[in-house]
């Protein structure tokens, strides 16, 4: 055995090591992207698109959505804000919430981002409040924001994000996905995969008649169950 071949074969191990690391972490976030529908039609910024046939076949099913033990209360947290200070989810106590979880490599996520800036300004007046939650690293989420001037507030984590999103029910996470709560923090609705304008509208509609004391927590979840599955395209005959 020469001198140097136990060294060169440590060498070996070391990058099988890393490059098994590496082929891990790639698999895991191709497998989210494909879950989230990252195969969905590109939009040019400042666009939202419509469903596309690719969200029905690779994104999450609104309408026969995966088994989720969706609490009642929203979970008390805190995540840091781009500066970088920790901000306790109850810094909007009182309004109906639409929290966000994307992250930045996420096509469908950044598909959405204009509708929930319309969503934004458009409910405000009833006091509805969108939070992104990035699921990412803070200078990619910072430096993103800064350039798509994204005007709602932004929570950012990591491992800690994830937990919160367990503290949901939702173990697994495939991007994006969105809570929905009424003005005492009930969780109205979790909706798994790409936004559009007529299930935000549907969802909202009901988080308003439970804010102005018109109907139950377990009606208003029955009507939205009801109603994404109406909204939900035919599947091809």
């Amino acid at each position: 055995m020469s001198g140097d071949s136990v060294p060169n074969g440590r060498l070996r191990v070391a990058a099988a090591c890393v490059l098994a690391l590496f082929g891990a972490w790639l698999g895991a976030r191709v497998y989210l992207a494909h879950r989230a529908g990252e195969g969905g039609v590109r939009v040019p910024v400042g666009e939202a698109s419509p469903p596309t046939a690719s969200d029905l076949r690779d994104g999450p099913d609104p309408a026969q959505p995966p088994a989720i033990a969706i609490p009642e209360v929203l979970p008390a947290f805190a995540l840091h804000d781009l500066a970088g200070a920790a901000t306790p989810i109850d810094t909007w106590r009182g309004h109906p919430l639409v929290l966000n979880f994307w992250a930045t490599w996420c096509a469908p996520c950044r598909r959405e981002i204009p509708l929930l800036e319309r969503v934004g300004r458009e409910w405000a007046g009833r006091g509805v409040t969108v939070v992104g939650i990035a699921v990412d690293h803070a200078d990619s989420v910072a430096d993103f924001a800064r350039k798509l001037g994204i005007g709602y507030p932004l929570l950012v984590g990591e491992q800690d994000a994830l937990d919160v999103a367990a503290a949901l029910g939702v173990t697994s996470p495939a991007f994006p996905f969105t809570v929905f709560t009424d003005r005492r923090a009930r969780v109205v609705a979790l909706y798994l995969g790409e936004l559009h304008a007529p299930q935000v509208d549907l969802i909202l509609g009901e988080v308003a008649r439970l804010d102005a004391g018109q109907d139950s927590l377990a009606a208003a979840r029955r009507r939205i169950e009801a109603g994404l599955k109406a909204l939900a395209p035919a599947p091809p005959g």
